[in-house]
């Protein structure tokens, strides 16, 4: 059955919710060292606030705040699977003293894995040199260290030596290595096999970077109309779909470019918006949206997850195939330390970076340190992955955590960026906790940022969730001009500290379309550069400002998992 409930009443920009919330006693405070919130006052504060009941009133169509409660892998379920071990790393040749390469024995463990069906390779105790990609190219597939203070592999190599220069596909200079890959990689075996041979061919463009290229596609089916938090849908022909199937929804812009104006929200300064000029942009479209099918009866079918936008005849709406992605795979308890370099200059990485999920569905990566990295955790056309208890840490990284290319319901959370042990050198650029590219339902919960910034990094990102984080606002958003606004509607910023008073991309209920500011410090503006993408009305709500961790519930995420 759809799901169509209430919709609440239109609001204008800058409602407040009358006085702040006293602060409230100590309360899920994050295990990776995140203080908790002040001493309560006297005056014992509602178990939740006004903004929040509205929500949950209406929680799949707000117009605001977006429902995020089934983010992460497995639609947000708390325990990992623990997969019997099938491989050790030194029963393959591997030292783990820091004297040999080690990169071949651990691949060849993982490859042993993939051949049983799937399980744990383990990496016990020690440093393992590698001088080569360790690479997670099956599913169901889990490399396991000691934990994170015991297992550490010490990457000689850049991405440029081992791979090649990856250029961009929009020309100029830059290096690809600066937003994509990682020194552990999660990455199907066919689409690895297909980007390496064009990177080292110098093929630009470098087509399926994401995981899906349009000429693989093959329509499943037509969809009728829907709305925005359907769980079902209705189909034109059920023949070719099964419970269980993976499938991806596509929406196609039209002439007038009201699929991009509708995630925008739909307001009045969209339609001034010159979408023409945005060519960056509007190569990311179709939308995509991966899902598994939960229950087909008849010509209904059930989704793992809500519909992320309404369906309309315009835009097409249909259910293809997609390459297959990277299932049920994982890294836990290690730790990822590239020898130490100086940080190159902005878009010049050359690839020591750390954990990439490419193309991959319900991952998912515990108790994981990265140090001296480009970029820490990359998100690249990966959905519904779970990041958790993870730390960026040494040199200063330039992204220590993106999420691009179509990157939707992925969960980030109990996490640490750690200020950089040396100075940055010239030249270089900071962004923290990025996402672009039309992404959408990402979460990022209970985190320590000691620099950085939340980098929406234009490409219209849209429907993301920032929420009970620290943060020293020292970063910089990124972006091409050419790729369109820095945010689509629905962001939602829930209880953050700010340690620095900076308000840049903290603060945006002046610049993101109907969005929510709740909770916030009080900020100041320094050096915003930030200017709204849309003209007039935007829509959006500032609540409890210059009150970090007054609005209840305290998470935004965890209290929407209560709602399932």
């Amino acid at each position: 059955m759809s799901m169509e409930p209430r919709r609440p009443r239109a609001i204008g920009r800058r409602t407040v919710l009358g006085t702040a919330i006293a602060v409230a006693a100590t309360a899920g405070a994050m295990t990776t060292g995140l203080p908790g919130p002040a001493a309560a006052s006297e005056r014992r504060p509602p178990k939740t606030s006004a903004l929040w009941r509205e929500f949950a009133d209406s929680p799949y169509t707000h117009p605001q705040i977006p429902y995020v409660g089934r983010a992460g892998r497995r639609a947000g379920a708390r325990g990992l699977p623990r997969y019997p071990v099938v491989a050790d790393v030194r029963a393959y040749g591997a030292k783990g003293d820091g004297s040999v390469d080690d990169a071949p024995a651990i691949n060849r463990a993982l490859a042993a894995a993939a051949e049983r069906g799937g399980g744990t390779v383990s990496i016990p105790p020690g440093t393992y040199r590698i001088d080569d990609v360790i690479r997670i190219a099956h599913s169901g597939v889990v490399l396991r260290g000691a934990g994170s203070d015991r297992t550490k592999l010490y990457a000689t190599r850049n991405l440029t030596e081992l791979i090649g220069p990856y250029g961009s596909r929009f020309g100029g200079n830059k290096s690809g290595w600066s937003w994509s890959g990682g020194l552990i990689w999660l990455c199907p075996q066919e689409r690895w096999d297909s980007l390496t041979s064009a990177i080292k061919a110098s093929d630009w463009p470098c087509e399926g970077w994401t995981g899906n290229e349009r000429d693989e596609w093959s329509t499943l089916t037509a969809l009728a109309r829907g709305n925005r938090g359907d769980r079902s849908v209705t189909v034109q022909d059920a023949s070719k779909l099964r419970r269980g199937q993976f499938v991806l929804l596509q929406l196609s812009d039209d002439a007038d470019h009201s699929l991009l104006r509708h995630m925008a929200g739909d307001g009045p300064g969209t339609e001034t918006y010159d979408w023409a000029a945005m060519t960056k942009l509007t190569s990311y479209t179709p939308y995509e949206w991966p899902v598994r099918i939960t229950a087909v009866r008849g010509r209904e079918v059930t989704l793992e997850r809500p519909l992320p936008l309404d369906l309309r005849p315009e835009w097409d709406p249909k259910f293809t195939t997609s390459v297959a992605p990277l299932t049920d795979s994982g890294v836990e308890g290690l730790t990822l330390e590239a020898v130490e370099t100086p940080q190159s200059p902005h878009l010049l990485d050359k690839g020591y970076n750390g954990v990439a999920f490419q193309c991959a569905y319900d991952c998912w990566a515990e108790d994981v340190v990265v140090r001296h990295v480009d970029n820490g955790f990359g998100l690249i056309g990966a959905s519904a992955c779970t990041l958790r208890h993870t730390r960026v840490a040494g040199r200063g990284s330039h992204h220590p955590y993106y999420c691009r290319e179509a990157s939707h319901d992925n969960l980030i959370e109990d996490f640490v960026i750690e200020r950089r042990t040396v100075p940055a050198p010239a030249g270089t650029q900071l962004h923290g906790i990025n996402v672009e590219g039309l992404s959408s339902y990402n979460v990022w919960s209970r985190g320590r940022m000691e620099m950085g910034t939340f980098d929406t990094h234009r490409g219209m990102p849209f429907a993301n969730v920032r929420t009970e984080i620290t943060v020293s606002n020292d970063g910089r958003h990124g972006g091409d001009a050419i790729a369109g606004p820095l945010y689509g509607a629905r962001f939602a910023h829930w209880n953050i500290t700010v340690t620095n008073q900076r308000a840049g991309l903290i603060k945006i209920d002046e610049i993101a379309p109907y969005s929510v500011t709740a909770g916030i410090s009080e900020v100041r503006e320094f050096d915003q550069i930030d200017v709204p993408d849309f003209q007039g009305e935007l829509h959006t709500r500032l609540e409890a400002y210059g009150s970090p961790g007054d609005m209840r519930p305290r998470n935004l995420y965890e209290a929407q998992r209560e709602l399932r």
